[in-house]
């Protein structure tokens, strides 16, 4: 399935697939602070945030990820990132995150919700994964809100050298989609 041309439409969000043209707002908000609970490391260099935007466009063409740039619907500012990842698996992954200044404003849990209702309605999967650090307390709230369960543990070492403890959420099909992608 392609994913590179797409938007979903929240109350109060875009979630729009990623384009070169958010290469500035990405780089300057995927800071430091910002990937403290996270794998990845910010990039030093604008060059190294196009690689990763040319790779997602690459890979929402291809249909295996979903890669999406989150936007304020009523002014069209850049919010975050986020994305189905591994649509053409059983189990994709959902990730996210939010730039400092939008913190508080439940965007991700916004974005998230959305982003299962959309897996629901175009994917066939067995559970998605949201793997979230065991001391990011406000983004574990996002898979206990949609009835995720921890179903493993493990520690990892980010690229930035900071050790994590991740608590790997198990995020289930909501049955009526289920149901009614079984009656198509």
């Amino acid at each position: 399935m392609d994913t590179s041309n797409l938007t979903i439409e929240t109350n109060n969000l875009y979630l729009k697939s990623i384009k070169e043209e958010y290469k500035n707002d990405i780089f300057r908000e995927f800071t430091a602070e910002i990937t403290t609970h996270m794998f990845p490391k910010p990039a030093k260099k604008i060059e190294e945030t196009i690689e990763f935007i040319k790779t997602s466009i690459k890979e929402n063409k291809e249909g295996s990820n979903f890669q999406i740039v989150i936007l304020n619907k009523q002014n069209g500012d850049f919010i975050g990132c986020g994305g189905v990842h591994h649509i053409d698996r059983k189990t994709p992954e959902l990730g996210i995150w939010i730039k400092k200044s939008a913190h508080g404003n439940a965007y991700g849990k916004e974005t998230i919700t959305a982003l299962k209702k959309w897996t629901d309605e175009n994917l066939d999967y067995d559970y998605l994964l949201y793997p979230v650090a065991a001391d990011n307390y406000p983004s574990r709230k996002i898979p206990e809100l949609l009835g995720g369960k921890i179903a493993r543990e493990y520690d990892i070492t980010n690229m930035s050298g900071k050790k994590l403890h991740i608590l790997e959420y198990r995020i289930y099909p909501t049955d009526n989609y289920v149901e009614n992608k079984k009656n198509i």
